[in-house]
């Protein structure tokens, strides 16, 4: 008997400066020009919504968005490579449209690589439209690729005090 089940449950948490070298980890495992550390401190510094996904003690994902003007931008959500097909990306993108309603957005935008058929796919089947294409807009080892540019419009909540 398991003396405390919900121990076991993922878990989303704000991420912390510790969390960084693990953070950073997971994203050179998952992207050919990852973000850097100290992309990944500044975030955090400049106050942006930065969320982790913890389970059993080790961090599985993390999200970071932008809010300003009415608008959200998701700037990085990425799943570890192990972790991937368990539900995280999706709990992490309900997490971080409901900060971005509850902070007064009316909508969020993000980039996707092209060849990020699963991403693309989390996006559409969570209410995102293609609403245009960003040109050279990622490093690639051929020299750039372009991203495909999402909107989800949200419903407008008042701020709270």
């Amino acid at each position: 008997m398991i003396a405390n089940p919900s121990a076991l449950a993922p878990v989303i948490r704000e991420m912390r400066q510790a969390d960084l070298p693990r953070v950073a980890a997971i994203e050179r495992e998952a992207y050919e020009f990852p973000w850097s550390p100290g992309i990944f401190r500044d975030c955090l510094l400049a106050g942006y919504t930065s969320l982790v996904i913890e389970h059993r003690g080790e961090i599985r994902a993390y999200a970071i968005m932008s809010v300003a003007a009415g608008e959200a931008h998701l700037l990085n959500l990425c799943v570890a490579v192990a972790s991937r097909r368990e539900g995280h990306g999706r709990r992490l993108l309900e997490a971080v449209l409901e900060r971005a309603t509850r902070a007064g957005a009316d909508r969020m935008h993000l980039e996707v690589r092209p060849s990020n058929d699963a991403a693309i796919a989390l996006y559409i089947q969570n209410g995102f439209e293609r609403i245009g294409v960003r040109r050279r807009y990622y490093r690639a080892s051929s020299g750039s690729e372009d991203a495909v540019l999402l909107e989800r419009r949200l419903e407008r909540r008042p701020r709270r005090q």
